[in-house]
C-alpha cells in the first residue's frame, strides 16, 4: 500500500508541474501585442531607450521560448525516468515478493531442520546418558574387581597346608570354601604329588647309585682278572717263541745227524704235551674273550642307564625351578598389569580432556576457515561470471557459424533432392512408354494367336498342356515383375532417406571436427606453455633444493622473477611450486625419520606380540580361580571395545550433522548474498533519484533569476503604461506556481 500511495503522489506532482508549465507558456506576452500597445499610445517619439527596450523584450521572449522548450524536454525526461522507476519498482516488488517467499521457505525448512536437530540431539543425549551410566557401572564393577583381585592376591601369599588342615578342608564341599582355601587345596594336591614323585625318584636314584657302585666294583675285579690273563698270555707267547726257537734248533740238529731217530720218542712226547697246552690255552683265551665282551656290553648298558637317570633327574630339577620361576613371573606380571591398567585409565582421562580441547580448537578453526571460504567464494563467483560471459559470447558466435553452415548444407540437400526427383520422373515416363509398347505387342500377339487357334484347333488339343504351363509361367513372371517394381520404388525411397541422413551426418561431423580441432589447438597451446613452465620450474627447483640457506634460495627466486609486480599465472605457479619443493624436502626428511621410528615401533610391536603370545599361552594354561578373573577381564575389554565402536558411530553421526549444518549455512549465506544484491540495486535506485532531485533543484535555481528580471521589466512598463500592470503579476504567478517533484521512497 505504501508503494502505491507513493506512486500516486508522484503522478500528482508531475501532472501539477506540467499544468503549471502549460499555463506559463500560454500567459507569455506576445510581441505583436506589445508593439500594438506602443502604437496606440499615440505620437510618442522613437528614442534609443524605446529601441533598447524593444530589443530587451524581444530577447526576453526568445529566452522564454527556449525555457519552455527546455521545460518540455525536462518533462519528457521526467516521464521517461518515471516509467523506468515504475518498472524498476515493479521489479523490486517482484524481487521482494520472491525474497519473502524464499524467506518463508527458508524459515519453514529451518524450523523443520531445527526440530529434526532437536529430536536428534535429544536422542543423542539419551544415548550419551545411557553410555555414561553404563560407563559408571563398568567403572564401579572394575573398581570392585580390582579390590577383589587385590584381596585375592594378598590372601594367596601363604598357601602351604598341613595334612590335618588339608583333610579338614577336603571334607568340606566346594561351595563353602573360600578362594584362598580352594587355591591352597589345589596347590597342596599338586605339590604333594610332585613331592611324592620327587621322593620316589630319590629312592630310585639311591638304588641306582648302589647298583652302579656294585657294577663298578665288578668292573674293577674283571679288569684285574683281564690284566692277569694278559700277563699270562704274554708269558705264554714268550715261552712259545722260545719253544719255536728250540724247535728250529732241533730241526738243525736233526739235519746234522741221526738225532731224530734217537730222540724221536722224546720229541713226540714233548710235542704232544705242548699241543695239549696250546689247545688248552686257546680254549681259555676264547672263554676269557667271550666273558670280556659280555662284561663290556653290561658296562655300556649300565653307563647308558645311568646317563638317562641323570638326565631325568636334571629335567625334574629344571621343571621344579621353571615352575617356581613361572609362579614368580606371573605374580610380577599381575602387579605390572594392574599398574598398567591404572596408567591406562589416567591416559584415558587425559585423552578425554585432550579431545575436548581439540574440539574447541576445531570449532575456532572451523569459524576462521568458514570466513576465509566465504571470501574465496565471492572472488571465485566474480571470476566465474566473467568467464561465463566470455564463453556465452564465444558460444553465440560459434552457434551463428554453425547455423549458417547447416543452412548451406540444407540448401545443397534440397537442390540434390529436386534433381533426383526430376530424374525419377523421367525414369517413370520411360517405364510407362515401354509398358505401352509391351501392351501393344501383347495385343498383337493375342490377335495372332486367336487366328492361329482357329486354324490349328486339332494341334491345340495336343498342346493344351503346354499352353497351360506357359500361362502359369507368364503369371508368375508378371507377379515377379510387379514385385520387382514395388521393391525398386521402396529402394529408391530408402536411397533418398539415406542420402538425406548422410548429408546431415556429414554436416554434423564437419562441425564436430572443427570444434575438436579448435579445442585441440587450444589444449596444444596450453600444453606447450605448461611444458615450458615445468622445465623452468624443474631447473629453478633443483637450484633452490641444492641450496641449504633459505636466503640464497630466495635470491635465486627473485632473480628469476619471483616477487615482481607482474600479474602472470606462470610466476604465481613458480612461487607455489618452489614452496612445494621446499615442503617436499622437509617432508622427505620427516618421512625418513618416521620410517626409522616405524621400524623401531615394528620391532617393539613384534617383541610385545611375542610377549603377548607367551602371556596368552600362560593364561590358557592357568587354572581356577585365575581363569575366572582372566575371563572377566576379557569380557570387560570386549565391552569397552563395543562402547568405543558405538562412540565412533556417534562421532560419525555428529560429523554428518555438522556437514548438514554447514550446507544449511551455505544456503543461508547465499540467501543473504542475494538480499545484499537486492539492497545494492535499491541503493542504486536511491542514488538515481537523488541525481534527478539535484538536477531539478539546479533548474529551479536557474528559473529564479530569470523571474526577477521579468519583474523588473514589468515594473518599468507599468510606469509607462497603466494597462500592462496586471501582466507581471500573472508572470510572477506563472513563474512561481510550478512545484518541485517529490520522490518519496
Amino acid at each position: 500500500m505504501s508503494y502505491k500511495s507513493a506512486k500516486e503522489i508522484r503522478k500528482v506532482n508531475v501532472s501539477s508541474s506540467l499544468e503549471s508549465e502549460d499555463i506559463s507558456l500560454e500567459t507569455t506576452i506576445p510581441t505583436d501585442d506589445v508593439s500594438s500597445s506602443e502604437e496606440r499610445e499615440g505620437t510618442v517619439k522613437i528614442t534609443k531607450q524605446l529601441i533598447e527596450r524593444k530589443e530587451l523584450l524581444h530577447n526576453l521572449q526568445l529566452l522564454k521560448i527556449e525555457l519552455s522548450q527546455k521545460n518540455l524536454m525536462i518533462d519528457n525526461l521526467k516521464v521517461e525516468y518515471l516509467t523506468k522507476i515504475e518498472e524498476l519498482e515493479e521489479k523490486l516488488n517482484d524481487a521482494i515478493h520472491q525474497k519473502q517467499l524464499l524467506s518463508l521457505r527458508l524459515d519453514s525448512q529451518l524450523a523443520l531442520q531445527q526440530e529434526d536437530a532437536r529430536k536428534h540431539q535429544a536422542l543423542m543425549k539419551q544415548e550419551m546418558e545411557t553410555i555414561l551410566l553404563r560407563q559408571k557401572q563398568l567403572e564401579e564393577t572394575n573398581h570392585q574387581l580390582r579390590e577383589r583381585a587385590g584381596d585375592i592376591r594378598r590372601s594367596l601369599r601363604d598357601l602351604e597346608l598341613t595334612d590335618d588342615c588339608y583333610e579338614k578342608l577336603k571334607s568340606l564341599p566346594e561351595d563353602q570354601l573360600s578362594i584362598p582355601e580352594y587355591v591352597s587345596i589345589r596347590f597342596y594336591e599338586v605339590v604333594h604329588s610332585l613331592r611324592k614323585e620327587l621322593s620316589d625318584l630319590q629312592m630310585k636314584k639311591d638304588s641306582l647309585t648302589e647298583e652302579l657302585n656294585g657294577y663298578k666294583s665288578q668292573l674293577k675285579s674283571l679288569t684285574e682278572d683281564y690284566e692277569d690273563e694278559r700277563r699270562n698270555r704274554s708269558e705264554l707267547e714268550v715261552r712259545c717263541q722260545r719253544l719255536t726257537l728250540e724247535l728250529a734248533d732241533t730241526k738243525q740238529m736233526i739235519q746234522q745227524g741221526d738225532y731224530r731217530q734217537e730222540n724221536y720218542d722224546k720229541v713226540k712226547c714233548e710235542r704232544d704235551v705242548f699241543e695239549q697246552e696250546l689247545s688248552e690255552l686257546r680254549r681259555k683265551y676264547e672263554v676269557l674273550e667271550v666273558s670280556h665282551k659280555a662284561q663290556a656290553k653290561e658296562r655300556n648298558d649300565l653307563s647308558k642307564e645311568l646317563a638317562t637317570i641323570q638326565q631325568s633327574l636334571n629335567l625334574l630339577q629344571k621343571d621344579k625351578d621353571y615352575l617356581n620361576r613361572q609362579n614368580m613371573e606371573l605374580s610380577v606380571r599381575c602387579a605390572h598389569e594392574e599398574d598398567r591398567l591404572e596408567r591406562l585409565q589416567i591416559q584415558l582421562e587425559d585423552a578425554k580432556k585432550a579431545r575436548e580441547e581439540m574440539y574447541e580448537k576445531y570449532v575456532a578453526s572451523r569459524d576462521h576457515y568458514k570466513t576465509e571460504y566465504e571470501k574465496k567464494l565471492h572472488e571465485e563467483l566474480e571470476q566465474l561470471r566473467l568467464k561465463t560471459n566470455q564463453e556465452i559470447e564465444q558460444l553465440r558466435s560459434a552457434s551463428k557459424e554453425m547455423y549458417e553452415r547447416e543452412n548451406r548444407n540444407l540448401r545443397e540437400a534440397r537442390d540434390n533432392a529436386v534433381a533426383e526427383k526430376e530424374r525419377a520422373v523421367i525414369a517413370e515416363k520411360d517405364a510407362l512408354r515401354k509398358y505401352d509398347q509391351l501392351l501393344e505387342q501383347y495385343r498383337q500377339m493375342q490377335l495372332g494367336t486367336e487366328s492361329k487357334v482357329a486354324e490349328l484347333l486339332h494341334q491345340s488339343k495336343l498342346k493344351s498342356f503346354e499352353s497351360e504351363h506357359v500361362q502359369l509361367l507368364q503369371q508368375e513372371t508378371a507377379k515377379n515383375l510387379s514385385q520387382c517394381q514395388m521393391e525398386c520404388e521402396k529402394y529408391q525411397r530408402k536411397l533418398e532417406v539415406l542420402t538425406k541422413e548422410f548429408y546431415s551426418l556429414q554436416s554434423s561431423s564437419e562441425t564436430r571436427i572443427i570444434e575438436l580441432q579448435t579445442q585441440n589447438s587450444e589444449f596444444q597451446a596450453r600444453l606447450d606453455t605448461y611444458e615450458k613452465l615445468e622445465k623452468e620450474l624443474d631447473e629453478i627447483i633443483l637450484q633452490t633444493a641444492e641450496m641449504e640457506n633459505e636466503v640464497e634460495a630466495e635470491r635465486v627466486l627473485f632473480s628469476y622473477g619471483y616477487g615482481a609486480n607482474v600479474p602472470t599465472t606462470a610466476k604465481r605457479r613458480l612461487k607455489q611450486s618452489v614452496h612445494l619443493a621446499r615442503r617436499l624436502l622437509q617432508l622427505e626428511k620427516q618421512n625418513s625419520l618416521l620410517v626409522k621410528d616405524l621400524e623401531h615401533q615394528k620391532e617393539q610391536v613384534t617383541q610385545i606380540s611375542q610377549e603377548l603370545d607367551r602371556a596368552n599361552s600362560l593364561l590358557s594354561q592357568v587354572q581356577q580361580p585365575y581363569k575366572y578373573l582372566i575371563e572377566t577381564v576379557q569380557q570387560r575389554d570386549s565391552q569397552i571395545s563395543l562402547q568405543k565402536e558405538h562412540i565412533s558411530q556417534l562421532e560419525q553421526d555428529v560429523s554428518l550433522l555438522n556437514k548438514e549444518k554447514t550446507a544449511l549455512l551455505r544456503v543461508k549465506n547465499q540467501m543473504a548474498a542475494d538480499l545484499e544484491r537486492l539492497l545494492n540495486h535499491r541503493e542504486e535506485l536511491a542514488t538515481m533519484k537523488q541525481i534527478l532531485i539535484s538536477l531539478h533543484g539546479k533548474l529551479y535555481e536557474q528559473n529564479l533569476p530569470q523571474s526577477h528580471i521579468d519583474v523588473k521589466s514589468a515594473t518599468t512598463k507599468n510606469r509607462s503604461s497603466p494597462s500592462g500592470k496586471l501582466l507581471p503579476e500573472h508572470e510572477e504567478e506563472n513563474v512561481f506556481t510550478p512545484k518541485p517533484t517529490l520522490f518519496v521512497s
